[in-house]
Parts: structure tokens; C-alpha cells; sequence
């Protein structure tokens, strides 16, 4: 009966305007934007200390049309939620998957790019010898994805891969082939460049355009893509801005400005002039 009561009380209250919704948020004047600057071409730190690359260049680009101002800083990959969720700063755009577990800590917006992950070995590899293949698979397909994994295994048996730590590539890796390899993380893609240029592992697993961003140095002449992309399952929706949950109003404007980018092809104009491939979400 006391809840009945409650109900009651508060349905009066409501009709009568005493119950109020949550005030609408402001749209913010300025933010800071927050990359890694260590994982080229997708944001990179020049010689001369500054940040570049395809999402600083698309960062701008969401900044003028939101009309607001923006500071892009670098903080190193495994900081970036936690300095988020504690106001450190008000978005992260470092080429990080949009995926459930991410979710649980952060909001993001819709994905600003699809961006498969495979594999880099050296060309006289078993591997290495049936070079890049243009197939991506969804995991999601397991009847695909699965015959393409197991095709795989074979070739990589033993091998030392590299992978950056706390990505998605990493839990790629430890779900479908730690039965197969031997998984070495890096804190930074850089580390994982060095080691593979020396001959301490056999092969890198990244996202396909940073590893022939990678590739395309003199240092690595004797390694190729190979295999087939990988994408969505534990890659989730894209690649989206991470920012906090209760920054909806934020949010919206992103999404709205991202929409924009999509329509009119700047998306597709800054990701070709990067990464050499359209890495636009279909929509």
C-alpha cells in the first residue's frame, strides 16, 4: 500500500510540474582532446614535437564544424581511460576499437572508421609467401571467421608475435591463437617495430594500415602483410572518440559532426591522403 501511495503522490507532483526532468546540458565551448601520438599514421608525434596524423587532422576537422575550441595533447595508450573518467581530459581519439568491455567504463561516439587487423611476417615466411589477401573477415561470421583462423595456424605455429598491450589486437590474439604462438606484448607499437626490425619476433599483429605505414620503411623491406583483415567480435563497431558517459550533449555534437565528415567525403579524402585506403564507416 505505501508504494501504491508513493505512485500516487508522485503522479500529482508530475502533473503538476513539480517533478522535474535532469537540466539539458550546455554545448561546451572548448574541450581537449587527448591521442597517443605513438602509433603512425592514425596520430604521431613530429620531430619538431608536435602532433599529426589522420586523427589529428580529423579531430580539427570535428572541432571547426562543432565551432568550438579544442586542445589535442598525447597520453600514453594505457592512461587514456583512466585520465578520461577522472577529467584529465574530455576525449580520447587514439585509433581505439569501439567494444562492450570498453563500454562498461566509457561511452563513445559512432565509429569514424573500420580499420581491419592482420598480421606482418617476413616475406620468406610460410606466411609471408602467400602475402596480403584483400578478404576481411567479421567475426561475428564464426563459419568464416573460424576456416580463415585455422588456416592460419599452421603458418604461425611457434612464432613470437608482437601486439601492443591492453588493445584488442592483444585479446585477438589470446582468444584465437594462444594454442599457436608465443604472444610478447609492448607498451607501444614502436617497441614492437624495433624488436621485429632486429629479428627478436617473428611477426606484428596490428591494424593493417599502421603496419604498412610500418612496412613502408627502408628496415622492413623483408616483411609484407599477410593473410586475410580481421574485424568486429572482440574489434567491436570501429574506431570511435571515447568520452564520458555523462557528456551526452558532447556526444551528440560528435556524432553530429562525424555524420558531416561521412556525407560530404572529408573522412574519405584525410584517410586516403594517411593511410593510402578509404577507412569509412558504411552506413
Amino acid at each position: 500500500m505505501k508504494f501504491r501511495h508513493l505512485a500516487a503522490i508522485a503522479a500529482v507532483f508530475s502533473a503538476f510540474g513539480f517533478v522535474q526532468s535532469a537540466p539539458a546540458q550546455d554545448a561546451p565551448k572548448a574541450i581537449t582532446i587527448a591521442t597517443e601520438g605513438a602509433y603512425a599514421p592514425w596520430n604521431f608525434t613530429t620531430a619538431d614535437g608536435k602532433l599529426d596524423g589522420l586523427e589529428i587532422e580529423l579531430a580539427n576537422d570535428l572541432c571547426a564544424r562543432m565551432k568550438i575550441q579544442c586542445t589535442i595533447i598525447a597520453q600514453d595508450w594505457d592512461g587514456l581511460i583512466p585520465s578520461l573518467t577522472v577529467g584529465k581530459f574530455d576525449v580520447i581519439m587514439a585509433s581505439m576499437f569501439i567494444t562492450p568491455k570498453r563500454l562498461e567504463t566509457i561511452d563513445f561516439t559512432q565509429p569514424y572508421a573500420v580499420d581491419p587487423s592482420g598480421f606482418a611476417v617476413a616475406k620468406d615466411s610460410e606466411l609471408g609467401k602467400l602475402g596480403v589477401s584483400a578478404e576481411k573477415f567479421k567475426l561475428e561470421d564464426e563459419a568464416a571467421s573460424t576456416t580463415a583462423i585455422q588456416a592460419l595456424k599452421p603458418l604461425l605455429k611457434g612464432k613470437v608475435i608482437g601486439v601492443q598491450a591492453a588493445t584488442a589486437n592483444l585479446e585477438f590474439l589470446k582468444k584465437y591463437f594462444a594454442d599457436t604462438v608465443e604472444i610478447r606484448e609492448y607498451k607501444t607499437t614502436e617497441q614492437h617495430d624495433l624488436d621485429l626490425a632486429a629479428g627478436r619476433i617473428d611477426a606484428l599483429f596490428a591494424q593493417q594500415t599502421a603496419l604498412a605505414a610500418t612496412l613502408a620503411k627502408p628496415e622492413f623491406s623483408s616483411f609484407t602483410l599477410a593473410g586475410p583483415g580481421f574485424v568486429g567480435g572482440v574489434f567491436g563497431l570501429g574506431t570511435g572518440a571515447g568520452l564520458r558517459k555523462e557528456d551526452t550533449k558532447l556526444k551528440e555534437m560528435l556524432n553530429a559532426a562525424i555524420d558531416a565528415a561521412i556525407a560530404d567525403g572529408t573522412i574519405k579524402r584525410i584517410s586516403e591522403k594517411w593511410v593510402k585506403t578509404d577507412v569509412t564507416p558504411v552506413k
